[in-house]
């Protein structure tokens, strides 16, 4: 099935296919395959490789999904009604084509693909600003039931049930309460969430992941702790600001960094936790660094999360010329305005 928005990826994809002197390009990947086909669910584990793979030539595609889950594939996924069968047992790729000097695995290509899905299109820009908002509200909604008593595993399924709930799917949950919020990746124990409490969500919908960072508080913040929080969120500030098109994603991560040091955190801070970067259709698409050198484009979404000791901020945004549209956004929760943006702060209950 190819739509308007299939035909502008096969354009890039096949833009890419000249750049590299090949005639064929293999989409195997989660990724690459959702992305290719509109968002289609291409897994079935949730982290599980793809039960389909596009072979895309300039004379068409070539859509091979597993024989068992091509009907379904078809009729609820908007998978390609000529798409090929491949038995369970066989390989999706056909032995023959890796022998093929003019045919290109993804692998071969992982920069200049990531590159060609970076420029969000507009239908791809409203289904991520309703994933954005339905997560979001999501987890306004659990946050405002849970309890110094609720234990980190209960809440982190009351987060799932919501995601699922919302169409999507879970892709990262992490819960801290009490001493564990010192952890960067806290995984969800059966300990209770105690004075303070960290939600991490990643969820996925239509291919298109949001991530969000947000703290529960069940006893009042102190004074050291809304300081520490204030500044982190400047340094998220300084990172959206150098988050522009024309920029490269090394030039806004160098900014992130240096805004530690400019807003009292210790210069080493920054390495004590990756920093987030690009998203989409993978969580980080790929971690910022000094070294990814990527142009930052139109439409391009971004998910920086500054942290601390204790201390984390998050958000899924996309980046123009007109600046930096927040994604994950629920006006129940309680801001700060941080350069003239909204930002979240702990809920207090």
């Amino acid at each position: 099935m190819i739509t308007s928005e299939r035909a502008i990826k096969r354009a890039r994809v096949l833009e890419v296919a000249a750049g590299a002197g090949a005639e064929r390009v293999i989409l195997t990947s989660p990724a690459a395959v959702s992305w290719y086909l509109g968002g289609a669910r291409v897994t079935v584990p949730f982290g599980g490789d793809a039960v389909v793979t596009v072979a895309v030539t300039a004379g068409g595609d070539e859509v091979r999904c597993y024989s068992n889950e091509i009907e379904r594939l078809i009729a609820e996924e908007a998978v390609d009604d000529a798409a090929i069968p491949v038995d369970w047992h066989s390989p999706l790729v056909p032995l023959d084509w890796s022998a093929d000097a003019l045919t290109l695995h993804e692998s071969s290509l992982a920069t200049e693909l990531r590159r060609a899905r970076a420029s969000l299109l507009p239908v791809e820009l409203d289904r991520y600003r309703s994933l954005g908002s339905d997560v979001a509200r999501m987890v306004t909604t659990v946050a405002a039931a849970l309890t110094p008593t609720t234990t980190e595993m209960d809440a982190a399924a009351q987060l799932a049930a919501g995601i699922v709930a919302a169409g999507a799917e879970p892709v990262v949950l992490l819960v801290a309460g009490g001493e564990r919020t010192r952890f960067r990746h806290p995984v969800p124990t059966r300990g209770a969430l105690g004075d303070r409490a960290m939600l991490v969500v990643g969820a996925r919908r239509h291919g298109l992941i949001v991530s969000l960072t947000r703290w529960v508080a069940f006893a009042p913040v102190s004074a050291h702790q809304r300081e520490v929080d204030a500044r982190l969120l400047e340094v998220e500030a300084s990172a959206f600001d150098a988050t522009r098109p024309g920029r490269s994603i090394a030039d806004a991560f160098a900014d992130l960094r240096g805004a530690y040091l400019e807003h009292g955190f210790d210069d080493h801070e920054w390495q004590r936790h990756h920093q987030g970067g690009p998203t989409g259709y993978v969580g980080r698409d790929p971690r910022a660094s000094e070294t990814v050198t990527d142009p930052i484009v139109d439409g391009h979404a971004f998910a920086w999360n500054p942290s601390a000791t204790a201390a984390k901020t998050e958000d899924t945004v996309v980046v123009s010329a007109r600046g930096v549209e927040v994604l994950t956004v629920d006006d129940a929760w309680p801001t700060a305005t941080v350069r003239g943006r909204e930002r979240p702060i702990s809920l207090e209950k």
